[in-house]
Formats: C-alpha cells, structure tokens, sequence
C-alpha cells in the first residue's frame, strides 16, 4: 500500500484539473494576447478561472493577479506594498513562524532600510494581539499575518487582527499568506478586513507554479516583473493558460459542497490523532481536532530522529514531512516548532503529517500499523 501523508506540500490534481491542463496544452494553446479566435479561446479560460476565484471570495475580478504562486504572491504582497508606500513610512509587523516566502522578502526589505517586528507567538502559535497593538505606531505601513501556518496548524484570528490594526492606524494595509487557508476555510476579504491575499493553486489539489494574489482596489502596489503590461501592467509576462485553467478548476471542485469536503478531512484528522495518540512516546504539536486547520498533525516521535523516521517509512510507501517543503534543501530545526516551545529533546523528532481528499482510514491505519513496528527497532538502534 501507499500512503501519501504530505499534502501541505502538494497535492494530487482532481481529474478535472488533469483534463482542462491537457486541454489547453494540446488544443486551445494559444497565446491569450493573441487577435485572432484562437487566442481569444485561450484568453475565456483566464476569464473563466477569475470568475470563479472571485465567486468564492466574493470580491472584484481587477482584485485578482494571476502569479507563479504562492512565494510570488507573498514577495509582491511585501515587496510592491512597500515600495508603493514608502513614504507613508518605513514599518512593517509579521510574526516570528512565518513562511520563508514571507520572512526572507521581510530580511530584504530589512536591508532597504525598513524596519521590521516579529511578534513572538504562545505555544499554541497565536500572537498576542495586546503585543499586535502595541507594537503599531503610526509609520506601520504594512502586517504581515499567516492565516493557517504550514508545519503545526494554527488557525490566527485574522478578523480580530484587522480590527486592531485598522481601528490603530486606519492605513496600514493587511496581508494574510492564506497558501494552507484557502480552500479549507470560507474566506471573505472585504469581511474580515483583509487587503492582501496570497494563495497557491497546488495546495488544493490544483496545480503547480499557478497561484494568485488577491489586491483590495485600493491598496497601492508596484509591479515586481516588467514588460509587455499584462493583468494591467502589474504582472508583465504570457498568462500560465493551463496552470490558470486547472486552478481554477481546482477552486470550483473545492468549492462545491465545500463543507462536506472539509467535513472529510476534519474525520481523517481526528482519526489519526486517535490512531497515532496509541503510540507509545508521542507528543502533538498542533491544535487537536477542529481547534486547528482541518489537513495538518505535528507530532514528535521521542527517541527517534524525524529524518531517520521519515526515510524508514518512505521504504514502506508512506510520505510524510519533517518540515516545510519549500525549505527542505536547507537543513535546520524549525524556527516553528522552536517558537511554539516543543521541547528541545524533540525538536529533531517532530513528523507532520497533511492530509487531502484522496487520503482513506485505510492508510492512517496502515501507516501507524507500520510505526507499531518500526518505532521500537529504531530507539533501541539510538540508545547504541
């Protein structure tokens, strides 16, 4: 059996995501700027893709710029709203378990002489929305907050954030990078206050190098790429025609009979933590059950280093996480699991396992079956 437990780095496509990408690879390939009919063919798929994004966020389709995905919607959420409003001030306010999509453009803009606070969080990984408020002056121009964070779960009151940042300084913008967020949970920007958006099409089962950023029509933004004026000069280059066409059809699948959906996710999630909780020396990271995001388990393994964990199950068709898979080729312990206070000893025994709609009980069963073996064979072969 195989057992594919690594959905927050990526997912598998819906059949109908693998059928319009092939669609408009074979058949309607045209360029969308082209004049002629074909290219027009071309250009309706684009057309279709942000009508339904903007169904289901119920926002404007100018607000929505099609990108390579999620680490380009957040360095343009960071790096464009600064420039743009460089004169209102040079502040900017994030937390300290960002994405490295957002924390490394935040080191850059640091080096342009902006000044950044990371907001420590508790050991369940929220802020402190009394350190949010005070930390807010005047020359904030910019609040960077993840929605749902990759490795652990956590779930940020994003509604609350908005209203201290906007009832202190009415025009700092907000940014949430809502790559684990979107698809799992009804999201409303106008709502909850929300004036940047960033999302990543092969989160939810789209997919990959598409994503967008959502952009309130009032936010002020400079282009990070330049030249022949596409999606109205802020974001020059060809339309990605398949990789738009398959998001969008992964966001039509996702959601209808959304509730449903997450309804599915939420019963294999909690019947993992009931399965892996039977295992001896297992301690859980993330918020249980419906308290956290429906797809995401951080669990530590004592005894037992998680990369010697992971390859062992990797032998036995099961795949699973030590960390962030956008920053798997440079080895550390995770500024996240430090910063939500998991014992020093089990820092590097720490797993995550992500879930998606292809998952069945039959593999989480397979897969602590297969732990129940391995776990005492590799703790005694560490205490040698």
């Amino acid at each position: 059996m195989e057992a594919y437990f690594d959905n927050s780095a990526t997912t598998k496509v819906f059949d109908s995501v693998r059928d319009i990408v092939l669609k408009t690879m074979t058949e309607d390939y045209a360029n969308p700027s082209a004049r002629h009919s074909k290219g027009m063919e071309a250009e309706r798929y684009i057309r279709e893709a942000r009508a339904v994004i903007v169904w289901s966020l119920k926002v404007q389709e100018k607000e929505i710029l099609f990108t390579s995905g999620g680490s380009e919607s957040n360095n343009m959420a960071l790096i464009g709203t600064a420039m743009a409003n460089r004169r209102a001030g040079n502040h900017i306010i994030s937390s300290n378990i960002e994405h490295p999509s957002v924390y490394n453009p935040l080191g850059y803009l640091e080096e342009q002489g902006y000044e950044v606070t990371y907001l420590p969080v508790d050991h369940r990984g929220h802020i402190s929305l009394a350190d949010l408020e005070t930390a807010l002056r005047p020359e904030t121009i910019l609040v960077s907050v993840m929605y749902v964070n990759n490795e652990v779960g956590t779930v940020e009151p994003v509604e609350e954030i908005s209203r201290i940042v906007k009832g202190k300084n009415p025009a700092a913008l907000f940014h949430v990078d809502a790559i684990q967020a979107y698809g799992k949970y009804e999201i409303r920007p106008k709502r909850q206050g929300i004036d940047l958006l960033s999302v990543s099409a092969h989160k939810l089962h789209g997919p990959k190098g598409v994503g967008f950023l959502y952009i309130d029509e009032k936010v002020k933004i400079r282009p990070l790429i330049y030249g022949g004026g596409q999606q109205r000069n802020l974001r020059s280059g060809t339309e990605n025609v398949p990789g738009i066409a398959g998001m969008g059809e992964a966001v039509r699948e996702m959601y209808t009979d959304h509730q449903k959906k997450i309804d599915q996710l939420y019963a294999l999630k909690e019947y993992a933590e009931t399965r892996l909780g039977e295992l001896e020396g297992v301690t859980f990271n993330h918020p249980l059950g419906r308290e956290g995001a429906p797809q995401i388990i951080s669990a530590s393994f004592e005894g037992v280093r998680s990369e010697v964990l992971l390859h062992a199950l990797e032998e036995k068709g099961i795949y699973v996480s030590s960390g962030s898979a956008c920053s798997s080729h440079h080895p550390g312990l995770s500024g996240t699991l430090k910063g939500v206070g998991v014992r020093q000893d089990l820092l590097d025994s720490t797993l995550r396992f992500s879930f998606g709609l292809f998952n069945t009980r039959e593999e989480i069963d397979y897969a602590v079956g297969t732990l129940k073996e391995l776990l005492p064979v590799l703790r005694r072969f560490r205490r040698k």
